[in-house]
């Protein structure tokens, strides 16, 4: 589960430029809940117009991550008793912390080309745990434990055809230690009213070795809301029959009460929209 948000500050402030800040909640439950992962963390950028066409952007990201484990959950090797696993064996690999917290930092950039009324692109890479967090349930706290950083790189287009579509081409990389995650695909955006204001949304995606995603939406007026859902693809396959995750998403975008339209618009190119 998610929630987040974003607005912008001092847009009246700086010359072609403005500052945005955002928040996000995440709560994730892994492992038929032996594992809960709840995060919070808040983000400022400065967003600054290059020319008529460009937008170059720099933001940081604190936050406070929160792990807990019930260990009443789970087993380890040395609990065999040679029939089961008996929780009631003492074990080798005894959990000190239930839960843990640390901080965690993270810095990006991203660039946004606006080359037409009907094309947009943007590029963008960030850096995640920063200051090397330690993540760890055991006494012991060293160089094994500290988190290692994540990099991440992604490439993003809108493209508009005509009054009727909206393609969104995108796909992002990322390595943490000697893991590598790819993921590529693309979602359209269908009008079904001629004015934009109702909108139907299909997509696909692939997670390299890991699933195939497909996505469904609808979009009304300022608000959307789509629907994902990861199908196993990999050798896990046979033990969760293609069975994933899924993902519902609900998003309002619009300005708050006393936000300037004009202004934001005069300053930053036009987006693509129908």
């Amino acid at each position: 589960m998610s929630i987040w948000g974003d607005v912008q500050l001092f847009n009246n402030k700086f010359e072609n430029g403005w500052i945005g800040l955002g928040g996000t909640l995440l709560k994730d439950v892994a492992a038929s809940g032996s594992l809960t992962s709840t995060k919070g963390f808040v983000s400022i950028a400065y967003h600054q117009v290059l020319g008529d066409n460009s937008l170059l952007s720099a933001g940081l990201g604190i936050g406070m991550v929160n792990q807990r484990v019930d260990p009443s959950m789970l087993t380890f090797n040395d609990q065999w008793n040679g029939q089961i696993f008996d929780i009631k064996l003492p074990t080798s690999s005894p959990i000190i912390y239930s839960s843990i917290y640390y901080l965690d930092l993270q810095a990006g950039v991203n660039y946004a080309y606006f080359a037409s009324d009907n094309v947009y692109l943007n590029a963008g890479f960030s850096v995640t745990h920063l200051n090397h967090p330690n993540e760890s349930f055991y006494a012991v706290k060293n160089t094994s434990t500290q988190i290692p950083f994540r990099y991440t790189a992604f490439l993003n287009s809108n493209i508009k055809i005509q009054n009727l579509w909206i393609l969104n081409p995108n796909a992002y990389i990322s390595k943490m230690a000697s893991d590598w995650e790819v993921v590529a695909g693309l979602n359209t955006n269908r009008n079904l009213s001629g004015d934009g204001t109702n909108q139907l949304i299909l997509g696909l995606y692939y997670r390299s070795n890991d699933a195939i995603i497909p996505m469904i939406g609808y979009q009304i007026n300022d608000v959307k809301i789509t629907f994902n859902y990861d199908a196993t693809i990999s050798t896990l396959s046979p033990n969760n029959q293609t069975r994933g995750a899924y993902e519902l998403s609900i998003i309002k975008s619009g300005f708050f009460g006393g936000a300037d339209k004009s202004l934001n618009a005069t300053k930053c190119p036009k987006a693509i929209s129908f």
